[in-house]
């Protein structure tokens, strides 16, 4: 009889730090105008004991209560706030927030794994980002990044992801086999809703960027995670097949869907039962980002929105092979150091 799937949430970020953390943040954006001000490293301090009564109370106590096993975590993605000062800023900051996330894994290890937040910062060539990335798989063990393909916060002054540009980054996945969440951050243009439209914006945007361009012709194992179920692509799915199409595109099935996949933070069960019709099984991924943008109780159904398990248990699109290469098949197929660490603690 085949066994139960682990249920891997491959979308999670620490949006529950002690308030410490932000403490410090806000000194250091005082710092970036009064250099006086600006705070050390070693002046944060958070305990181990700190640590886990954060993540006990909150997302650990969540992921019992919902069924689940194993998050991706990664740093808050609000708070990565690449627009903000320099890449010496960035940097600092990300190299903090990158080794809280490696002790919660360190604290918590069966049940968080690490995916890195990189020190983007606008005009700023990405290659600076490799040292934190190397240290991050090396050292920290985590299996994945988020790359922010706005790193202006809204205002989008970056060149598409199919350009050059970002071509370091992705010669460091390939190297690593490792995938990317294209994850903004928060929005300092007034137009925009940092998780109401941005986030989901840059899903949209980014997919358009894969199809306009020819991107995994140079790099044919690299591998996207779209969050959020990918903003409007699935609902506008024949819109995008027929762009590609008037554009001389390949097919999208051959174009985009062997390296771009799309997670299940969708909060209601009309979006993710289009998501499981539009969208291959095998380019699912499931993620609830918990405790993240939409935290409340749907009065529809008494249940929290981000409970995106119930979904996926109640849509008649799937049947349990199926949902088994949601919960767990495709993350291991995407996560491969992921995979490997599984393996090796399955042959202990």
């Amino acid at each position: 009889m085949k066994r139960s799937p682990l249920i891997i949430d491959c979308h999670g970020h620490f949006t529950t730090a002690p308030k410490a953390l932000e403490n410090w943040r806000n000194q250091q954006i005082a710092g970036i105008k009064d250099p006086a001000l600006m705070p050390k490293v070693a002046d944060l301090k958070i305990s181990d004991d700190e640590l886990r009564e954060a993540i006990e109370t909150n997302q650990l106590r969540l992921m019992k209560e919902r069924g689940s096993d194993l998050t991706i975590f990664s740093p808050r993605a609000s708070f990565m706030a690449h627009h903000i000062g320099d890449f010496k800023v960035s940097s600092t900051w990300a190299a903090i927030c990158n080794e809280l996330v490696y002790r919660v894994c360190q604290l918590f290890p069966d049940h968080f794994v690490g995916a890195a937040m990189l020190p983007q910062s606008p005009g700023v060539d990405p290659k600076t980002c490799i040292p934190e990335l190397d240290k991050c798989v090396k050292q920290y063990g985590q299996v994945g990044l988020n790359l922010n393909p706005d790193p202006s916060g809204g205002h989008w002054n970056s060149p598409p992801l199919t350009d050059r540009h970002w071509y370091p980054i992705y010669e460091k996945m390939v190297e690593y086999d490792i995938p990317a969440m294209i994850h903004v951050s928060t929005s300092c243009n007034a137009c925009f809703h940092t998780t109401g439209a941005h986030y989901l914006n840059a899903d949209t945007t980014a997919v358009m960027q894969l199809i306009q361009g020819d991107l995994f012709r140079d790099f044919p194992t690299l591998k996207f995670i779209i969050p959020h179920g990918g903003g409007a692509a699935p609902y506008h799915w024949g819109r995008f097949r027929g762009l590609a199409q008037e554009m001389k595109k390949p097919l999208l099935s051959e174009h985009l869907l062997k390296n771009i996949y799309f997670d299940t933070c969708v909060y209601h069960q009309p979006g993710i039962d289009l998501l499981t019709k539009v969208i291959p099984v095998d380019n699912i991924l499931f993620a609830s980002e918990m405790i993240g943008a939409v935290r409340g109780i749907d009065p529809e159904t008494g249940a929290y929105y981000d409970d995106t398990k119930r979904y996926i248990q109640a849509t008649a699109n799937l049947n349990d092979e199926q949902r088994f290469k949601v919960y767990e098949g495709n993350a291991r197929r995407v996560f491969t150091r992921l995979d490997a660490a599984l393996k090796q603690k399955e042959v202990q």
